[in-house]
């Protein structure tokens, strides 16, 4: 028998990945400008950014008392991701 109880919680959390998902197109749109002004692809990784990045949300993660190895993983998994993209992106 399926708990009753979780079907407006997934929905909650449908709802946000929704959100979610909207806000990575306009991310990706970003990173689209950003990619244009590059002519190098070793640009396309910043350390010195990543590192200061990953060292504010971790910040934030614990003023707002959110895990902070979680936001660690997803935000080292946005930023490969879109250094992946610009890779397969750049000059097209």
């Amino acid at each position: 028998m399926k708990n009753k109880r979780l079907i407006p919680i997934r929905k909650k959390l449908d709802k946000i990945d929704n959100n979610l998902l909207f806000l990575f197109k306009k991310r990706t749109l970003l990173v689209d400008q950003v990619l244009k002004t590059k002519k190098y692809k070793n640009e396309i990784v910043d350390k010195k950014r990543i590192k200061l990045i990953l060292k504010n949300i971790r910040k934030k993660s614990l003023k707002l008392k959110i895990d902070t190895i979680v936001t660690k993983r997803i935000w080292t998994s946005i930023i490969r991701a879109y250094i992946n993209y610009e890779f397969r992106n750049f000059n097209k």
